[in-house]
């Protein structure tokens, strides 16, 4: 078995998303067979890329250069997972990245669990977004893609707590924002054979995304802990370090307060 920065690191320069995917679920059914079994594998060290390897397609493109199509309509649906799939795709290399990048900070062995955990699940996410495109009759690649997801992480790259409050804590606590609204929209297409897949996939999505960003929450306050900060003030000063823009109501108050994101943390932030 190899240590966990390295499965990282393997994770983040394959290009393919079928293989990407696969081969982080099989790290991290490893590594958590290991812990089940009250093992204590290696972190290790590694060298993770700037930029995690990505297929040839989709083409990216600047935010404003997407296309935008009526949501309602079966080309508008297709293009939602497609964007669905891309941020999925994309948060799969967050969460190794997170394990690869910061391993000179001493966390606990939880620290890797939970991102472990995430890593599996945002793999098991794009594989339900990528099926449903194909039972759609696309696939993920055919649309163009936003350019600048990869933006947070370049930004925090040297900086665990800004890539906690950027990342989990702000960028996936804005899919609990929108995705009902989204799984409205597929539960209105009865006439769509596959938008009752879509909804299935888009409700275990939304169920656990409230892990992922709880992990950030929970992992942001420990360290405000160890360096004796504030967690509300440490974590406006750093979103308006390194996020652009300010956040975007309305919020999912109920879903942010389950994953531990009290009000007072994102209401002076939005615009």
């Amino acid at each position: 078995m190899l240590p966990l920065a390295q499965m990282a690191e393997a994770v983040l320069t394959t290009a393919d998303a079928r293989e990407k995917t696969a081969l982080s679920r099989r790290f991290a059914a490893q590594w958590q067979a290991a812990r089940a079994a009250g093992e204590t594998p290696p972190v290790g060290h590694a060298a993770p890329p700037p930029r995690p390897s990505r297929p040839a397609k989709p083409d990216l493109l600047d935010p404003r250069d997407v296309p935008r199509r009526r949501p309602g309509s079966p080309e508008g649906r297709k293009a939602l997972l497609h964007a669905v799939a891309h941020i999925e795709l994309n948060a799969v290399d967050l969460h190794w990245d997170i394990i690869a990048r910061f391993t000179a900070t001493p966390m606990p062995m939880g620290f890797y669990d939970d991102w472990v955990r995430a890593a599996d699940e945002e793999s098991k996410h794009f594989n339900l977004m990528a099926d449903c495109l194909e039972a759609m009759g696309s696939h993920y690649g055919a649309l163009a893609a936003h350019a600048n997801m990869w933006r947070a992480a370049e930004d925090t790259a040297d900086d665990l707590m800004g890539r906690l409050a950027v990342v989990p804590m702000v960028l996936e606590a804005r899919g609990l924002d929108v995705t009902p609204g989204m799984i409205d929209i597929f539960r209105r297409a009865k006439d769509d054979p596959a938008a009752a897949g879509a909804v299935a996939a888009l409700e275990v999505i939304y169920a656990e995304e409230v892990h992922h960003v709880a992990y950030g929450s929970k992992w942001f306050h420990f360290l405000c802990g160890r360096h004796e900060l504030d967690p509300k003030d440490a974590f406006h000063g750093l979103v308006r370090r390194y996020f652009h823009g300010a956040l975007k109501p309305p919020f999912n108050e109920e879903k942010r307060a389950e994953a531990g994101l009290p009000p007072d943390f994102y209401w002076p932030l939005a615009d």
